[in-house]
This record gives structure tokens, sequence and C-alpha cells, in this order.
């Protein structure tokens, strides 16, 4: 197998791991794939000269625990995976590799042309995405119907939705809030980033969307807050969403854009600007110590 990033002990640890059943798998084992999600988003990105760093970086953990901790990949009653925020797809094609659904050689043909990997997923490239994303505030309606369309069909796989806190200030992200909530739609399981940062900076600024929870409350939902960094908190938060409670519940996770890398945390430039190749350097080496 080839790799885009790493030494032997690195692909030794990873292979282990991915010999582990789900409940076998630890926090220690949790961080070194959340950083190594991190080493190769900046790799693919790099390499590209295109792309959002800032998102993948400070969803690592959280697609980490979900790959390896939470999803049914495979089966008639697979769970489904869906992302409305599609610029941050650097985290799950990287998540993909790791969990073994494509070559994790191949996240070196991130948004290069004829690629799989684009720069914003489409399922008419990589048949393993669930839904094309690109333009944000559509994903809580895609996997509303999804989830309703399993719903119908007895079917009791499970719909995951990664979205973002910025898309929130789109009139249809509330459209299919209220159509989960009257639906009752208890088989999707949507997580927010909630880092504050959108491409033209502070999400407060641009167009204020606290308070959150309280909104999403409002609708009929039953919100819970987490630490997106802390595995624990992560584990607590999925334990929670994946119970029925007779109502949709999201997961509003505080995240920090561009965690692990110093000079990108909490910076909106690196929303989405590659990296050059000292950058590049730098932060592939502030990922290494700290694998």
């Amino acid at each position: 197998m080839e790799f885009i990033v790493g030494d032997e002990a690195q692909k030794r640890h990873l292979t282990e791991i991915a010999g582990k059943k789900s409940e076998a798998v630890t926090d220690d084992d949790l961080a070194f794939l959340a950083n190594r999600i991190r080493q190769n988003a900046i790799e693919m990105i790099f390499r590209a000269n295109s792309g959002h760093p800032g998102g993948p970086l400070g969803l690592a953990d959280i697609y980490a625990y979900l790959f390896f901790k939470v999803l049914r990949l495979s089966g008639a009653e697979r769970d489904r995976l869906l992302i409305s925020n599609g610029h941050v797809c650097a985290v799950r094609y990287s998540a993909m590799a790791l969990r073994g659904q494509i070559p994790e050689s191949e996240l070196a043909t991130f948004r290069k042309l004829g690629s799989r990997l684009q720069g914003h997923p489409s399922t008419k490239y990589l048949a393993e995405v669930e839904n094309s994303s690109g333009s944000l505030g559509q994903g809580l309606a895609n996997a509303s119907g999804l989830a309703l369309g399993l719903r119908l069909q007895k079917n009791p796989g499970r719909v995951f939705l990664g979205m973002s806190d910025g898309e929130c200030q789109e009139g249809m992200t509330w459209e299919a809030a209220m159509a989960a909530a009257h639906n009752k739609l208890t088989n999707i399981h949507p997580f927010l980033d909630f880092n504050n940062i959108q491409i033209d900076g502070k999400v407060e600024k641009v167009m204020g969307i606290e308070p959150l929870d309280q909104k999403f409350a409002g609708f009929g939902w039953k919100v819970r807050v987490a630490d997106g960094h802390n595995f624990k908190a992560i584990a607590d938060a999925f334990d929670w969403s994946l119970k029925d409670e007779g109502a949709p519940k999201m997961i509003l996770f505080k995240t920090v854009l561009g965690k692990g890398v110093s000079f990108m945390e909490n910076n909106p430039d690196w929303h989405g600007s590659p990296p050059n190749q000292k950058d590049r350097d730098l932060a592939m080496s502030e990922l290494a110590k700290a694998s």
C-alpha cells in the first residue's frame, strides 16, 4: 500500500489500528488518526495549490471518531454520511482513506483534473459519497429527505451530516430544520462545525447566528454543545445523538479552525488559502511533533 505522507512507524501503527474492532480503538489511536488526517489534509491542499485547510484541521478529531467508532459502512443497513460544507472535504477523503474506502495514495490526486476527489464532493465522480455539495445550506434538507426515505422503506440505516455554522445564515437550513422536527426524524444525526469563522471573517461579524442552540430548540430540536477536540466529549455527544427521544438532535461541536497548526489556528485567512512550501513544511513539522 502506498501512502501520501508518513514514515514506516506511522504506517505500521495505521495497519495495527485498521485491524481492530471499533470497540478496541483507543483514544490514543484516535489521536494518531486525527493527526494523520491533519497531515494528509495539509499535503493534499499543498500539492493541489488549492483548497481549504482550516476546516479539515478543525474537524479531524470528530472525523477520526466517526469513521473508526461509529459508522457502519457496508450492507443494506449501512450508515450514510453527507457533508453540507463540501469545501472541507479533505477531512472526509483522508478519513475514508484511513478506513480503507479509497487508497491513501489517491489523496495525491485531490483537486486534479479527472480525479475522483474533487474540491467539493460529487457523486458523479465518487460513488462512496452520498451527496454533491458546494452550495452551502443544502445539506440538512438533503439529509432529512434521505432519512425520511429510509424510514418509509423501514431501513434502519442512520444518516449522519456534517454542516457548518456559517451556512446557518441560509434560509434553506431552517426550512429543513422545521421539516425534520415536524416529521420527528430521529434517524438523522447532524453535527455542526461551530468555529465562528467563514470565508469573509468571523461569523458574528458577517451575520450573527447566535443563540444557535436556542434557535434549533425553538424549531423542535434537542441540542447539545460539545468540545470537538475532546474524544470523551465527542463520544458522549454521538452516544446522545443516537438515542431515540422522539425528536431530531443537533450536536454543536465547538472547534478551532486550523487546529494543530499554530499559525493557522483561529485565523480566517486559512479558511480557504493553500499553504506554500514554507507554510507546508512548518505545519508538517508541528504535526510530526504531535504524532
